[in-house]
């Protein structure tokens, strides 16, 4: 949604004023549908020119996608305006990492203004898509608390050294469903990222992740009431920012 909060940043491409987000560690040659963003755009350019911003188009797009992939639906508020700018450090120090601990986990979602009940409901949106080999390495080769059979498997399409950027799904059960089998796959240890795999290793959050399990409808409702809480993080509204005609760069 934007680093400096739902305001579009991420979308715009590097300029000769700032390096923006797209090439930022967590996002290089990972974050992906940019295409599909512009032709969103241009179709409501066409209709109702300076109208739609592009912040708003991704949080329209984020809840459609989840209802079409067979998960909850929720309000998405609008009104949001898009920003003039992009910060690639802040993409670097302010997108959680693989790597963190539950502890950081928390402490990261808490500086944005989420809890940790947001933590990992949002962290359920990872019954969904791939990451990247080099994102995933070191648990399935370095770590214990995975599956021997399920970091065996995964071995095989991420050696120990090169294929960066092979893909594999974070969620191995059902991964292009939106369902709960994230959170099964957490109990018995098929967490694709070391910080997946911290929302179940003995920690606080194993109660709400255990409960997620067996009631897909209370996983709907606290994503959908996180995702939410999420698209209200720092919007531009009023006069604030503008309203791009092109979602990959400012007027």
């Amino acid at each position: 949604m934007g680093i400096m909060g739902c305001d579009g940043s991420l979308l715009l491409d590097d300029n000769a004023t700032f390096t923006g987000e797209k090439t930022a560690r967590p996002n290089n040659n990972s974050v992906r549908g940019f295409e599909v963003v512009d032709n969103i755009k241009s179709q409501l350019e066409s209709l109702c020119p300076g109208v739609v911003s592009c912040a708003d188009i991704l949080a329209v797009a984020a809840r459609d996608s989840v209802v079409v992939l067979g998960g909850s639906t929720w309000t998405v508020l609008l009104g949001r305006r898009d920003s003039t700018t992009a910060s690639q450090s802040a993409a670097n120090s302010n997108i959680p990492a693989p790597t963190l601990n539950l502890s950081a986990l928390i402490t990261s979602f808490s500086n944005q203004g989420l809890n940790q009940t947001d933590l990992v409901a949002l962290s359920g949106s990872h019954t969904i898509g791939q990451a990247r080999c080099t994102s995933f390495r070191t648990h399935i080769y370095n770590e214990t608390n995975i599956n021997s059979t399920y970091a065996t498997s995964l071995q095989a399409n991420c050696p120990f050294s090169g294929g960066d950027n092979n893909l594999s799904p974070l969620d191995v059960t059902s991964p292009t469903v939106f369902d709960n089998e994230y959170y099964k796959n957490l109990v018995s240890q098929r967490g694709l990222l070391h910080s997946d795999q911290e929302l179940f290793n003995g920690g606080a959050t194993d109660s709400q992740v255990n409960g997620y399990t067996g009631s897909s409808s209370t996983f709907f409702t606290d994503f959908a009431n996180a995702m939410v809480k999420m698209g209200n993080i720092s919007p531009l509204t009023g006069s604030s920012g503008e309203i791009r005609t092109n979602c990959r760069r400012v007027n």
